[in-house]
């Protein structure tokens, strides 16, 4: 069975895209690339507050400018790519290029779980033990966790990228999808990939449950520690330290249960690419908006810059 990587006369792959299937793909095409430069705009503004703002200098702050450097990340790999083959009326990509898209999709999937269970660590810390922050939270610690957060999945991306990239594929070459993810290339191997479908459901798991049951404990301290308090001005400042930390969790950990854990019977094409727009386009333009709107430190940033 001959290899992609051995073929000579077949060196571009056809994704099928987000718009071949749909009436309106104009209008669809705007809607995205709106969507795209109010993430582009709203990420880059808010990693420029926080470096600019003397008085955003914190865990917590350096921990959202890591997600919003994630976001841009998101939108920046796949918004342009589609963009080029709307207008341009092509829809290939190169075998190396489709490892390159798995790759950084897959290690910022894997980073934006770990990252938010971090920063809800950062909040337990803040709230459950605010005499010791500056130690619990010292650079030294966030930044290990950080790091760690980046190695372990740039680590899990690059094994499952190099394991599916050497899978013998059929000679079909079209992808219905709009970016080359992992399940959507098993599709076209000629080889029975249940095992490794299984490793890569268990590679997910660890990546969702581990993250998630971390959170879940975290928030479970706080809102005890918050009910304790006895204050009502005490409970909401605190409350509102983390409301839009659970929102954008909510958002970003229940697409990805959608799509990862329902049974195969669920899933087509169709409502897996919608699930992809909401996870690598939508969300990206969201989560600045929830920071921004629904923090006051962050807010005042933003109108002394304003001001000039």
């Amino acid at each position: 069975m001959d290899r992609w990587s051995n073929q000579t006369t077949v060196t571009d792959l056809i994704l099928l895209g987000l718009f071949h299937h749909i009436k309106a793909p104009k209008m669809l095409f705007t809607f995205i690339f709106l969507v795209f430069l109010i993430a582009l705009v709203g990420n880059a503004m808010m990693m420029i507050l926080i470096w600019l703002d003397a008085r955003l200098h914190t865990p917590m702050y350096f921990l959202l400018s890591q997600l919003s450097f994630m976001d841009l990340l998101y939108s920046t790999t796949f918004v342009p790519k589609i963009a080029i083959d709307f207008l341009s009326g092509r829809n290939t990509i190169t075998f190396i290029a489709c490892g390159i898209q798995m790759f950084l999709f897959t290690a910022l999937v894997g980073a934006e779980c770990l990252l938010l269970a971090v920063m809800a660590y950062d909040r337990y810390v803040a709230i459950c033990h605010p005499l010791h922050y500056s130690i619990l939270m010292r650079p030294t610690v966030y930044g290990f966790l950080l790091i760690g957060s980046w190695l372990g999945a740039l680590t899990n991306a690059l094994i499952h990228v190099i394991y599916t990239l050497n899978l013998p594929y059929c000679t079909c070459r079209e992808i219905d999808h709009f970016f080359c993810e992992i399940p959507a290339l098993l599709k076209l191997v000629c080889a029975d990939t249940s095992l490794y479908e299984n490793t890569l459901f268990v590679s997910c798991a660890v990546f969702l449950v581990i993250p998630i049951s971390a959170i879940l404990v975290s928030y479970g301290k706080i809102l005890s520690t918050v009910l304790g308090l006895g204050s009502n001005s005490g409970m909401k400042k605190a409350l509102a330290t983390c409301s839009s930390h659970m929102i954008v969790v909510s958002l970003f950990y229940g697409t990805a249960i959608m799509k990862y854990f329902l049974p195969k019977s669920y899933h087509t094409a169709e409502k897996d690419e919608v699930l992809s727009i909401f996870y690598t386009i939508l969300t990206p333009m969201l989560n600045p908006l929830i920071y921004s709107l629904r923090n006051k430190e962050v807010a005042s940033a933003l109108r002394k810059i304003l001001k000039g």
